[in-house]
C-alpha cells in the first residue's frame, strides 16, 4: 500500500479525541443528533493499525467516539485467539464511547488466495464457479465466512467479488477472485453468498461496483491509474447486472472501484464520481444501503492530492465509508481533520453528511 500523504487543509482547531462543541442540531429523528463534529465525521472513518497490537492512540480515538470501525490485515493477525482478543479489547473500548453502536470491525475472507483468517471458505470464487453445485458452493462459502468472522467478534466481510472477468487470467480472474464470465452465473452465486452470510449476522459487501472485470492483468488500482473503456451497454448489460441482483437482495454494503468509466464519466474514478455513485448506484440501481471506497491510499488516487483532498472528494462524490487502510492511525485522523473542516466550511453539505452517518450507525445498530 502507498504512504497516505498528509493533508495540506487547516487544520481545526480542537485535536482528536478531545471533544469540541456539539454540532447545531439537526431535525429529528437522527441517529446523530448531538454528535460533535469530530464525532460525526468519524462515523465516516474506518480506521487500520500496523502489527498485532492496536495503538493508544486508536483506543482513544475510539473511546472518544471518533471512529465507525477497524479493518484487519494479515499483518495484524497471529492466530484466532489472538485476534478474538483483539476486537475484544477494541469493543471494550467502543462501549467507553458516547456512540451506543457496535464497531464496524471487517477484514477481506473472500475465501481461496484472498483470506487473512484461517479457515472457512477454503474455496476461490472461481472454483465454487466450476464447482458441480456452484449454488449451493457459494452459500455454505457465505455461512462459512459468516461463521468464520463472527467467531472473532468481526462483524463485516469485504466480500464477495462480483466482478465479471472478460478474459481469462486478466486481474481479477488471475487470483480466482471471479465466478465467472457469465454474468447470470455470476449474479446468482453472489446472491447465494450474500444471503447465506448475513443470516450468520455477518455483513457483506458487493465489489467493486461497477466493476473490474475488463482490468487487464497489471490493471491495479493499488498502484496504478486504471480506465476501463467498455460502452455503457456493456457497464450496464454485463458488469452492473450482479450489482444489481446484489442490490434487489440486500446487500449491505458496496465498495466502489477506483477505476475511471469514461462511459459513465471520464474524469473521476468511481469512488470520486457524483455520477457513479449518486446517479448509477444509488438511482439507476436502487441502492439505499452503506457505501465504502477502496483503500484510500491506492495508486490510482495518486493525482488527487492528500489523504484529506481525497476523503473529502469521495465524500462529496456520495461515499459514506472512506477505507483508511495504509497501517497507519494518523490516515484515518488526517481523513477524519479533513472532513471536519469541508463540513465547518460548507464545502459538504450538512444534511447530506447526517445522511450518511445514519446510514452507517443504522447497520453497526443491526450487527454485533
Amino acid at each position: 500500500m502507498a504512504s497516505p500523504s498528509t493533508s495540506t487543509a487547516p487544520l481545526p482547531t480542537q485535536a482528536p479525541g478531545t471533544s469540541p462543541a456539539p454540532v447545531p442540531s439537526v431535525p429529528a429523528p437522527t441517529r446523530s443528533a448531538g454528535l460533535t463534529r469530530w464525532q460525526l465525521a468519524g462515523q465516516r472513518i474506518i480506521y487500520s493499525y500496523p502489527g498485532l497490537t492496536p495503538p493508544a492512540s486508536l483506543l482513544r480515538i475510539i473511546r472518544a467516539g471518533e471512529a465507525a470501525g477497524v479493518i484487519f490485515f494479515g499483518e495484524n493477525i497471529a492466530s484466532t485467539a489472538q485476534i478474538s482478543s483483539v476486537t475484544a479489547q477494541l469493543r471494550r473500548a467502543q462501549a467507553q464511547s458516547p456512540v451506543h453502536v457496535p464497531l464496524l470491525l471487517m477484514v477481506d475472507q473472500e475465501g481461496g488466495l484472498v483470506r487473512r483468517l484461517p479457515g472457512a471458505p477454503a474455496l476461490s470464487e472461481k472454483r465454487i464457479g466450476q464447482s458441480a453445485d456452484p449454488v449451493a458452493a457459494a452459500a455454505a462459502s457465505g455461512t462459512g465466512a459468516g461463521r468464520t468472522l463472527a467467531a472473532v467478534g468481526m462483524n463485516v466481510n469485504l466480500a464477495p467479488v462480483l466482478d465479471v472477468y472478460s478474459t481469462a487470467g486478466n486481474f481479477i480472474d488471475q487470483y480466482q477472485r471471479s465466478y465467472g464470465a457469465n454474468p447470470g452465473i455470476v449474479a446468482s452465486l453472489g446472491r447465494a453468498f450474500i444471503t447465506a452470510q448475513q443470516r450468520t449476522g455477518v455483513a457483506a459487501t458487493a465489489k467493486h461496483f461497477p466493476g473490474l472485470g475488463w482490468a487487464a492483468t497489471a490493471q491495479n488500482t493499488d498502484t496504478r491509474t486504471v480506465t476501463l473503456s467498455q460502452s455503457l451497454a456493456t457497464l450496464r448489460g454485463t458488469d452492473e447486472f450482479p450489482y444489481s441482483a446484489a442490490v434487489a437482495i440486500g446487500v449491505d454494503l458496496v465498495m466502489v472501484s477506483w477505476a475511471i468509466y469514461p462511459a459513465l464519466d471520464p474524469n473521476r474514478p468511481a469512488g470520486l464520481s457524483p455520477t457513479v455513485v449518486r446517479q448509477e448506484l444509488r438511482g439507476r440501481l436502487g441502492f439505499t444501503g452503506v457505501t465504502v471506497t477502496d483503500a484510500l491510499e491506492a495508486g490510482a488516487l495518486a493525482p488527487y492530492g492528500s489523504t484529506g483532498q481525497r476523503a473529502v472528494a469521495a465524500a462529496t462524490a456520495g461515499m459514506d465509508l472512506i477505507l483508511c487502510s495504509a497501517r497507519d492511525v494518523s490516515q484515518g485522523e488526517a481523513a477524519t481533520a479533513a472532513l471536519v473542516n469541508a463540513q465547518t466550511g460548507g464545502q459538504l453539505d450538512a444534511a447530506g453528511f447526517i445522511a450518511a452517518a445514519d446510514r452507517i450507525a443504522d447497520l453497526r445498530a443491526r450487527l454485533h
